[in-house]
């Protein structure tokens, strides 16, 4: 039920507006000065505060502001005896819903109460999915209790708060855009824009377009102006991907804007000025890069002002079962599956894998695990055959001995991994009847 909280130090009315709003079915409290309101604020959710302009203890237009600004989701409607433009406009400026004059507005209080109690509805399910939205986020998201990934973290906490440009270095799939969006998030800019840009994704001359921008009749198809993502982060973050890769020219266009704060589009003549915190992201060995002409060594030293090597998953052993179950909660719930539980086989299976994907690669394995999965608990012979082959648990269990059926048994998960599980598909791959492909699954427990 939808709660109305009424502020207001004359007795009849907040009695007979009670009333009236009890009628509409609404849950109404009562209280006389502004200290009990906030008291009763503080205690309970409220959806929507009628509260009068002239109390005992304060002026309603003053309370607006207080209520606004602790409890953001309630509105705040002001009831006051003698309407002022003055009073009115610092109310909405305070943030409150809307400001009537007792007697004269009385049919409005209804029709605006209820917009008020829609705005309200909206505002919590806002500020729900910024909480959601800030929480995915942050470093509190990155997973994992190993040496390795608890360094990494602790070294991104500690430069989060300055303005310090980043580079992040590892191998492709080691989370370095989740580390990026981590310390934006943990950083003074955050309330900002977070811009990415994956530089081997465009061609140089479109590479340029999308950081710079450009005007108007720069190239054919340039029709109109267009701002680039360094404009669109102006005063956040900016994440430039796959950095190594970027064309010699462009590097020092890109050293100018570290250097200076400014840029010139494409197609213009004056300077672009931008406030940007870089972070910087490769796989490649960028000194390596240098030696061969592929990197500026100038934007190498300016763009490595603080270091973060990411550690590979295989360097990371010891994450990779409460992986394992976060990735399994997260694709079971979108698949609505009862997953429930993780065989040792299956962990020991993981742990003993290369991992050469990194975290990209697991969080795939374990989707197609969770697909071809058929009771509440992920098994061994949920993963591709190449894992299920190297692991010891296989071996122990001789299923990776000499024998036809083990040889057999191998083969028809391959297969059936191979066509996502279609039997139809499988039986004609195997060249069998379907039929039999149905007798051989389950005399293998397949």
């Amino acid at each position: 039920m939808k709660k109305v909280l009424i502020i207001d130090d004359e007795e009849k009315l907040r009695t007979l507006l009670a009333r009236i709003i009890t009628l509409e079915g609404f849950e109404v409290i009562q209280v006389a000065d502004c200290k009990t309101g906030l008291q009763k604020l503080s205690r309970q959710t409220v959806d929507v505060v009628l509260c009068d302009v002239k109390l005992p203890d304060g002026s309603g237009v003053e309370l607006s502001k207080i209520i606004k600004e602790k409890y953001p989701a309630t509105e705040i409607i002001l009831l006051t005896a003698y309407g002022n433009i003055p009073d009115g406009v610092q109310a909405i400026k305070n943030g409150a819903f809307d400001y009537i004059t007792k007697g004269d507005d009385n049919n409005r209080i209804i029709p605006l109460l209820y917009r008020a109690i829609e705005k309200a509805a909206l505002n919590n399910r806002l500020l729900k999915l910024e909480k959601q939205l800030e929480g995915k986020h942050s470093f509190d998201k990155i997973i994992g209790k190993s040496k390795p990934i608890l360094q990494a973290v602790e070294l991104a906490k500690k430069v989060a708060k300055t303005d310090t440009t980043i580079l992040l270095t590892g191998e492709t799939g080691t989370g370095k855009e989740v580390f990026a969006q981590a310390i934006h998030h943990e950083s003074n800019r955050s309330k900002e824009n977070f811009v990415a840009i994956n530089c081997s994704a465009f061609s140089k001359d479109l590479l340029e377009s999308e950081m710079f921008g450009h005007k108007a009749g720069a190239f054919t198809g340039a029709a109109k102006d267009q701002k680039g993502l360094f404009e669109e982060a102006h005063n956040g973050t900016i994440f430039l991907d796959e950095l190594g890769e970027m064309a010699l020219d462009l590097q020092a266009k890109l050293l100018r804007v570290i250097e200076s704060g400014e840029f010139i589009k494409v197609g213009e003549t004056k300077p672009t000025k931008v406030n940007v915190r870089i972070i910087a992201a490769t796989n490649r060995d960028l000194k390596q890069e240098i030696e061969h002409w592929h990197f500026r060594e100038d934007l190498f030293y300016r763009i490595s002002v603080f270091q973060i090597q990411l550690p590979a998953l295989r360097e990371r052993v010891a994450d990779l079962e409460i992986l394992a179950h976060h990735f399994t909660g997260i694709f079971a719930l979108k698949m609505n599956k009862k997953i429930t539980a993780i065989h040792a086989d299956f962990i020991t299976a993981l742990q003993q894998h290369q991992w050469n994907g990194n975290i990209r690669e697991l969080k795939n394995v374990i989707e197609r695990a969770v697909i071809l999965s058929n009771g509440n608990e992920l098994s061994l012979d949920d993963l591709p055959v190449e894992i299920q082959v190297k692991s010891s648990a296989v071996i122990g269990r001789q299923l990776s001995a000499f024998s036809m059926q083990s040889v057999e048994k191998l083969h028809i998960q391959k297969v059936l991994n191979h066509t996502g599980g279609n039997k139809a598909e499988t039986a004609r791959l195997l060249e069998i009847g379907t039929a039999t492909l149905y007798r051989k699954i389950e005399e293998y427990g397949l």
